[in-house]
């Protein structure tokens, strides 16, 4: 394959990549070959901590040589190249640091249940992106692997935890990249970078083999993607309850990527601006996206009023604060296990040993009553929306912020994500609630960087069927970052 068609193939989208291979235009390999060209060109992001080309260069012959494309069983994203973020997604025998020089010659000995997934349909694997240390900042600059650049301007962040993810997409090295997300690693990135990015419902997908939830519930995995189908697809590919998981999400009545085509029924959707959290005001041209986006879905015959839902946004903070100490005291064992030894303090990054110390000083009191204050703080936010389907609010607060800023040391956990909150406002609510939550690139700044603008609802399938709404109303397909590769 020339460079030129390399290039060509970053404008198409990752259903129309696996179309054009069932159609038996291009192979699995080429699709591979054209990814790792424009992986190569754009290695100034940093984005790919890790190759794996010659096990993906292995799969996609394996599809090749069966002729499983062709035969369209394989279904709609078979042939794809997909890049994993280097937390959560593991595969066995590939590098897992997690962003942290205490893992950093960590080797995941398993596969989630998740990545089978995505290789039973037939995507295919050949890197793993960029992560903060043990995904604790909403921004990607590890000292390990040192930081993500944002296509869109070398001075701000691309977001985190899965800004390398969200850098790869948004530069057009991959249609989809895999993220999770705890307090709005899926959606802050989506937001820095102008990419859709969904937080799906709680239980929507596995922890397997390895857990049965992420920090008590607040973690989602799922995916970085340009569009919406795209988006869809990819959980159609994961959806699903494993074998042994303690709870599970009720099965959509029909495919999500089929949902999207059909047009919603009419929504009640609640608008917000400002904040629940203490800190500045919204940023006047992050506001005004929010308040077009509601005008624009109004005019598509939804009925959007203006509200705040109940929340206790302290208590909401300090249980995200201590599930977060914990989080990282069980990371802080599986670095012992891995060196051989207990870590030296400089082997972390200040706001992790920041953590880490007090996760191994929290006592189960205080992690129950976090557990319970996730649970109480749930019902009360449900009971507000009770007239309302779907809240539309800010993914940031702000415009993309620089880097230095979201993973600092501020003398305590609580003090850190009071910090982060101040930036990041809702996004941690739909991980609390276990709501699903998308971010969608619905407006730019004066000087062209992405807004973000969200939709939280219970259930994912009424998101994306919006998000399609919006993407046609409101198209981003054709904007491009100063960062987009190119021969």
């Amino acid at each position: 394959m020339d460079t030129s068609t390399a290039f060509g193939l970053s404008d198409i989208d990752a259903v129309g990549q696996a179309a054009l291979a069932a159609a038996g235009e291009v192979s699995a390999a080429e699709l591979l070959e054209a990814a790792i060209v424009r992986l190569e060109a754009g290695r100034v992001l940093n984005a790919v901590v890790a190759d794996l080309f010659d096990r993906g260069r292995a799969q996609a012959a394996a599809l090749d040589d069966t002729g499983v494309l062709r035969t369209g069983r394989a279904g709609p994203l078979a042939g794809v190249p997909l890049l994993l973020k280097d937390l959560g997604a593991s595969l066995a025998g590939a590098p897992e640091a997690m962003g942290s020089r205490a893992l950093r010659r960590h080797v995941a000995s398993e596969t989630a249940w998740i990545v089978e997934r995505y290789l039973e349909a037939g995507l295919v694997i050949f890197g793993k992106t960029n992560t903060p240390e043990w995904g604790n900042h909403c921004t990607t600059e590890p000292s390990l692997f040192g930081p993500t650049v944002n296509p869109w301007s070398p001075e701000i962040t691309p977001g985190g935890s899965s800004g390398g993810s969200a850098a790869a997409v948004a530069a057009g090295i991959v249609p989809a990249a895999s993220g999770g997300d705890g307090t709005g690693s899926i959606r802050v990135p989506a937001a820095c970078c102008g990419l859709v990015g969904l937080k799906p419902r709680r239980a929507r997908t596995s922890f397997g083999p390895s857990a049965g939830h992420g920090l008590e519930g607040l973690v989602n995995e799922h995916a970085l993607t340009r569009t919406v189908r795209d988006s869809a697809a990819l959980l159609d590919a994961v959806t699903g309850v494993g074998v042994g998981d303690p709870y599970s999400a009720p099965l959509p009545a029909q495919p999500f990527l089929q949902g999207i085509a059909e047009t919603p029924a009419a929504q009640r959707i609640m608008i917000a601006t400002s904040s629940p959290f203490p800190g500045p005001a919204t940023d006047t041209a992050v506001a005004a996206a929010v308040e077009r986006t509601g005008a624009v879905l109004q005019e598509l015959g939804h009925a959007v009023e203006p509200g705040v839902p109940m929340i206790d946004a302290d208590a909401v903070a300090e249980a995200i604060a201590v599930l977060h100490t914990v989080s990282n005291a069980q990371l802080f064992e599986l670095a012992c296990q891995v060196l051989g030894r207990e870590p030296d303090e400089d082997e972390f990054e200040p706001s992790t040993w920041e953590m880490v110390r007090e996760g191994l000083t929290t006592t189960g009191t205080e992690y129950a009553a976090a557990i319970a204050t996730v649970h109480s703080q749930t019902r009360r936010f449900a009971a507000g929306m009770t007239s309302s389907d779907v809240l539309l609010v800010p993914t940031l607060l702000s415009t993309p912020p620089p880097f230095g800023l979201l993973d600092q040391p501020r003398g305590s956990t609580r003090a850190f994500f009071d910090v982060e909150f101040a930036t990041t406002g809702w996004t941690s609510l739909a991980n609390v609630t276990g709501w699903a939550a998308i971010s969608l690139p619905l407006g730019v700044t004066s000087d062209g960087l992405p807004i973000g603008v969200q939709l939280m609802a219970p259930d994912e399938a009424i998101l994306l069927k919006l998000a399609a709404q919006l993407e046609t109303a409101l198209p981003w397909a054709d904007r491009r970052p100063p960062g987009w590769v190119s021969g």
